[in-house]
């Protein structure tokens, strides 16, 4: 398998959320580890949170689990149920179908780094509970609509 040159790659940031929702993902970077080689079944990312940042609005996938490890710092996961802090060492998963919100945010004074890994289903609906937006993934590609699949302006 091919090394991976993870120093040499540049932080990537931007998440194509409508305007009214991308502040909140201003502060997170990735590095796509599995795009440097070719994956095409499950995607990880290297990501890093600003303070003050959150990896997402908080959500849930229909057909893609998600699975996170922190390398280092702190984050608050945020779900339906409450809030827990992650730390180096901690992980958690999400299962597809399974409809808990659910997001990481860097309420610390510094960076936090972990490893997101996730499916890639070539079709998939990702629901947005505290917002009025979906993401829709099919045929015609991915995008994100209103609640109701009326698209953004």
């Amino acid at each position: 398998m091919p090394r991976i040159d993870i120093g040499a790659m540049e932080w990537t940031g931007g998440w194509g959320y409508p305007a009214p929702f991308a502040g909140t993902v201003a502060g997170r970077m990735r590095k796509r580890l599995g795009n440097a080689v070719g994956l095409d079944q499950f995607g990880v990312n290297l990501t890093r949170l600003e303070p003050g940042a959150a990896s997402a609005l908080r959500h849930w996938h229909e057909r893609e689990d998600e699975f996170v490890y922190v390398l280092d710092g702190e984050l608050v996961l945020v779900e339906d149920g409450g809030e827990t802090v992650l730390r180096a060492g901690d992980a958690a998963g999400f299962k597809a179908g399974v409809a808990d919100g659910h997001q990481l945010v860097n309420r610390s004074d510094r960076p936090a780094h972990y490893l997101e890994i996730g499916a890639r289903s070539p079709v998939e609906r990702a629901h947005y509970p505290d917002d009025d937006l979906a993401a829709v993934k099919d045929e015609r590609g991915f995008r994100f609509t209103h609640k109701d699949g009326s698209p953004y302006a």
